[in-house]
């Protein structure tokens, strides 16, 4: 008796003594770490964390696709830009945190691939496993009476619809006395693919993107674009982008034009079709082409894809003497739906520097205010009216100046607004005179721009085929059900048991089928 006290007694001071953990080192923790970063449920995660982190890519504008979006949402919210720059938030995709998630999902995925890609192949070269002891515990259970059972017709229906069978059979007689069927391995393999195919994705996109440009450019009617970094208004290249992709190809808009709806009144005067005619010349080879809204045209490492237009008025300024101090289109950003459009005219050239804010009317109408406006985008009856300031521009500073903007801080207002003289108005065809001695100024005529968006991505195709094999993994993995059925003679007869790896509604029909076939064999 004394002894077992003390057998007790040593097991509660035992049991009472502190545990001691292991102690946690560097290599320990990233294991840890390796272990959760490798988990799915850590790799969905990330997905869906990287489909939230872009969502700011359509909520900001960006500098990559829409840098005068960003320009304007700079001098409209000067203090909010910057601290949403800080941020990050106008280069999105190209932001350090994005790629942190799109890097630490690519590491996941393929984590979370190589150990069930080994699994899989093993499976596939695995016999079917070796029945429960209690079958009538699986999801479907059936027994078959002893007049009517046949398991070899059990066996043939089995291979008949592509199950690996594998049959233990009496060695003296030779009657199937157990059957082990299992279907459905490229359930795994969808999945599997799926997850391949996303990290395919993901390195076509990355890879893509790093090689790929971006660029934009303002073509006036009759102008012509050289396809030389020079000649865009802004270009946006891919870390591994060189200029030698740059390919020799030229583009001339020779007409833009718009159909409107005349015939819907709920839609009365609005666009329908957007058309850029142009002529390309490839390797001296000239051909004409059509730009359409989601229409782009293919020309060597480049797609044209048409995203935006207005009117350009033509403008010429001469001096007192007649000298011509400025010629050509302007560009005139729309203001709304009826294309009112404001330009901006820098003369530095003059002896007397001065500027231009101009206003373009394509259909001129007045408010009731009194104040000019259009009242239809197309140009009925064009007018342009004209503010004037004189002074430094700032031009001979050697500063980068946007050609859209004219800062009046610094200048002198001579006509318009407040200045006591009224803003010039012109018609086309129509001559003007500027005042205090500046000159004239002419509309010469109209023409219309069109925003072009020059894109390159040599992986492109990769990304659609990607995505392509993506969407049928995922219908392997959605229609194609895993299961194992299981036959067993019995004393009684036999017994079929069945078990899906996920929900299989017609797991129950095919066990039903197989007890009928064991009944049409008696």
């Amino acid at each position: 008796m004394a002894s077992s006290q003390q057998s007790k007694y040593k097991v509660r001071k035992e049991y009472n003594e502190p545990i001691e953990a292991p102690d946690l080192t560097v290599k320990s923790w990233l294991r840890w770490i390796w272990k959760q970063l490798t988990s799915m449920k850590i790799a969905l995660f990330l997905l869906l964390l990287l489909a939230a982190a872009a969502i700011p890519g359509s909520i900001y504008p960006q500098r990559s696709a829409d840098p005068n979006g960003v320009a304007l949402y700079f001098k409209n919210n000067p203090e909010l830009a910057k601290f949403l720059d800080t941020l990050q938030l106008f280069d999105v995709y190209a932001s350090s945190w994005f790629s942190a998630i799109y890097l630490l999902l690519f590491i996941s995925l393929i984590g979370c691939l190589l150990p069930r890609i080994a699994v899989h192949y093993k499976a596939l070269r695995e016999l079917p496993p070796a029945p429960p002891t209690n079958l009538s515990r699986l999801p479907v259970y059936k027994k078959v009476n002893k007049e009517t059972n046949s398991l070899q017709s059990a066996f043939e229906y089995l291979k008949s619809n592509k199950y690996k069978t594998v049959v233990s059979s009496d060695p003296k007689t030779e009657e199937i006395l157990e059957i082990r069927a299992e279907k459905g391995y490229l359930r795994e393999t969808g999945n599997l693919v799926f997850h391949i195919s996303l990290v395919g994705v993901l390195i076509s996109v990355a890879l893509g993107g790093a090689l790929s440009f971006n660029g934009q450019r303002v073509l006036v009617e009759g102008d012509t674009f050289v396809n030389n970094r020079a000649a865009y208004d802004s270009f946006t290249p891919g870390l591994l982008f060189t200029e030698n992709e740059l390919a020799p190809f030229s583009m001339r808009l020779d007409q833009f034009s718009i159909t409107y709806d005349y015939i819907n009144p709920a839609n009365y005067a609005k666009p329908l079709d957007f058309r850029a005619n142009v002529t390309t010349s490839v390797k001296g080879k000239q051909s004409q082409q059509l730009i359409r809204v989601n229409e782009p045209i293919g020309l060597p490492n480049a797609k044209v894809y048409l995203t935006g237009n207005g009117f350009a008025p033509e403008i010429v300024v001469r001096d007192i003497q007649g000298n011509i101090t400025f010629s050509g289109p302007v560009v005139f950003l729309p203001q709304d739906g009826n294309m009112t459009s404001l330009g901006v005219i820098k003369v530095p050239d003059a002896p007397k520097q001065f500027g231009m804010m101009a206003f373009f009317y394509p259909t001129v109408g007045k408010l009731a205010t009194g104040a000019l406006t259009s009242t239809h985008p197309y140009p009925f009856d064009p007018v342009m009216t004209v503010n004037v300031y004189v002074g430094d521009l700032g031009l001979d500073k050697g500063m980068n100046s946007n050609v859209y903007e004219l800062d009046t801080h610094s200048l002198k207002q001579i006509a318009g607004g407040k200045s006591g003289t009224k803003a010039l108005k012109l018609v086309p065809g129509e001559t003007v005179d500027l005042p205090q001695g500046l000159g004239t100024i002419e509309l010469k005529s109209i023409k219309r721009f069109a925003s072009l968006d020059i894109t390159y991505n040599p992986l492109d195709i990769w990304v659609l085929i990607t995505v392509v094999i993506t969407f049928f993994g995922l219908i392997l993995m959605l229609l194609i059900p895993r299961r194992r059925i299981w036959i067993r003679k019995t004393a009684e007869g036999a017994e079929i048991g069945a078990l899906a790896k996920s929900r299989d509604e017609s797991l129950e029909r095919i066990v039903k089928e197989i007890a009928q076939t064991m009944k049409k064999s008696k």
